[in-house]
Parts: C-alpha cells; sequence; structure tokens
C-alpha cells in the first residue's frame, strides 16, 4: 500500500456536484492498493497514520498527532499511485489491485482508522472524483508498506 498524506486547514471531496466528504483541520489520505497487499499492511498504515506528529505544538515544532490536534482524516482511493512510468508515456496500472480486492482492502483500511476516536470522511470508491484542499505547510508525506519489509 501506498499513501501520500497531506495536512490540511480544510478538505472536501466531490463527486458531480455532491460533497461526500468534508473536514477541516486533519490529513487527506490518499490511498493506493497493489495486488500483493494484505490486511497486515492496512493496520501497519493506519497506526503510522495516527501515530504521525505533523502537527505543530505550542513551539511550532511538528510534534502532534492527529488525535492531539482534535483533527479529523479524509481517506481517498487512488490506484494511480501505482502507475509505473518507466517505460513509455503511458502508465501501466498492472501492480494496482484489482477493483475487488482493492474495495475490501480500502474498506478494512477505513475501518481500522474508524477503531480510533480521529473523525474519519472518505471519498467514493472508483467515483471520479473531485479533491480540494488547502495544504498547510506545505507537509506532504509519502508511506509505502513495502519500506519495513525491504530493510
Amino acid at each position: 500500500m501506498k499513501l501520500v498524506i497531506q495536512r490540511v486547514s480544510e478538505a472536501d471531496v466531490r463527486v458531480g456536484e455532491t460533497v461526500v466528504g468534508s473536514i477541516r483541520t486533519g490529513l487527506v489520505v490518499l490511498l493506493g492498493i497493489s495486488k500483493l497487499d494484505t490486511e497486515n499492511d492496512a493496520e501497519y498504515l493506519s497506526d503510522k497514520v495516527l501515530g504521525l506528529r505533523i502537527f505543530p505544538d505550542d513551539s511550532g515544532k511538528m510534534n502532534r498527532n492527529i488525535a492531539e490536534v482534535n483533527g479529523s482524516i479524509l481517506i481517498v482511493s487512488q490506484f494511480t499511485l501505482y502507475g509505473d512510468c518507466r517505460k513509455g508515456r503511458r502508465p501501466s496500472f498492472d501492480d494496482a489491485a484489482a477493483p475487488e480486492r482493492a474495495l475490501a482492502l480500502y474498506n478494512y483500511f477505513v475501518e481500522t482508522i474508524r477503531k480510533s476516536q480521529v473523525p474519519v470522511q472518505t471519498g467514493t470508491f472508483q467515483a471520479m472524483m473531485e479533491v480540494r484542499l488547502v495544504n498547510q505547510g506545505p507537509v506532504t508525506i509519502l508511506i509505502d508498506s513495502e519500506e519495513p519489509k525491504r530493510k
């Protein structure tokens, strides 16, 4: 699994003209799921997201996590995170999970995050969405569940 995490002062996701998810202070999490991902990957990454200390403390130092700032999380599926651009000019998405498998792991990741006290909003899986956000900082973090396996 791959995550792009952005610290935001506000964000929303729309399908057509309908807002399907909206948050104020918090994190936008773009979630890509590969063919090889499992529930263990989802658990590892949900723990990372919830514990990530990227919000400022009273001294302005990034030292607080999402719960400590009473923030929310907006989770949006994004299979294009597995776009492979090494050959040619059109990305290959061969490493992305099939929709049925991806939906199951997406839902598992969302439910794992929801077990915390942090409010969660989501996009609509497989829909054409518009994500609007105000990146605060800007702070953008990339996390890949494969990293610990490589070391």
